[in-house]
């Protein structure tokens, strides 16, 4: 059966909503990530980097949400754009993987966990521009298209759907009423009972909730090791 490693953060729960549409069994291996449960060297086997989310699907291991969100679609078939469109599919999905995650990733680190004792405005202000530069493109994008690709809900929707759910967290809680056509597409997959059964999964085991002195070295080695 399919090992799906996790947290409730948002890359491994598009990854659980992926799981739960295609009704695909699997295996939920919780990792605790401010227990510091991804350094462990058995799940560094499975991940290198570290990281959620990760898959262990009968010996094939496939790491980062994107990369498993395609590996499943063309494995089952399922929410798969048709061929006609790949050249997009793989455009949009790239500009998810390679854009609004790692922006919208480090737009909450400034706004919500930097240390507040050091001057971040440079760091808030470029990565809070770049996370609004992304939701304009997705928003004028979604404007003309009800989908991101073709006609049909498919994995590049997913993919978008894990961190646009929670623009109000990253951007500031304005966000999703500037850009009410990504709002839109949010609205109709969270509306999805595959969205709230990925959302719930995290509530089937206990995961560290404080953010204290233990979690921050777990999650932000940076604020512990000195680079030269």
């Amino acid at each position: 059966m399919l090992k799906f490693y996790f947290n409730g953060s948002p890359n491994p729960t598009k990854v659980a909503l992926y799981l739960e549409e295609a009704a695909l069994p699997f295996e939920p291996v919780a990792i605790d990530t401010r227990r510091g449960q991804q350094f462990t060297p058995d799940f560094l086997k499975i991940n290198p980097n570290a990281k959620v989310p990760a898959i262990d699907d009968d010996g094939t291991i496939v790491f980062d949400s994107n990369a498993i969100l395609l590996y499943l679609a063309e494995t089952t078939g399922k929410f798969l754009p048709a061929p006609a469109v790949r050249g997009q599919t793989l455009s949009w999905l790239m500009f998810v993987a390679t854009g609004l995650g790692p922006y919208s990733g480090q737009a909450v680190h400034f706004r919500h966990f930097s240390p507040k004792d050091q001057n971040h405005d440079y760091a808030h202000n470029r990565y809070q521009f770049e996370g609004h530069r992304h939701y304009k493109v997705l928003d004028d994008h979604l404007a003309k298209n009800r989908y991101m690709v073709g006609d049909a809900y498919s994995i590049v929707d997913m993919a978008l759907w894990g961190w646009a759910r929670m623009a109000a967290f990253v951007l500031g809680e304005d966000a999703p009423s500037k850009y009410p056509n990504v709002k839109r597409l949010v609205d109709e997959i969270s509306a999805r009972p595959a969205a709230a059964r990925a959302i719930a999964l995290k509530d089937k085991f206990t995961f560290k909730a404080e953010m204290d002195d233990e979690a921050r070295g777990n999650m932000f080695k940076h604020m512990t090791t000195k680079v030269a």
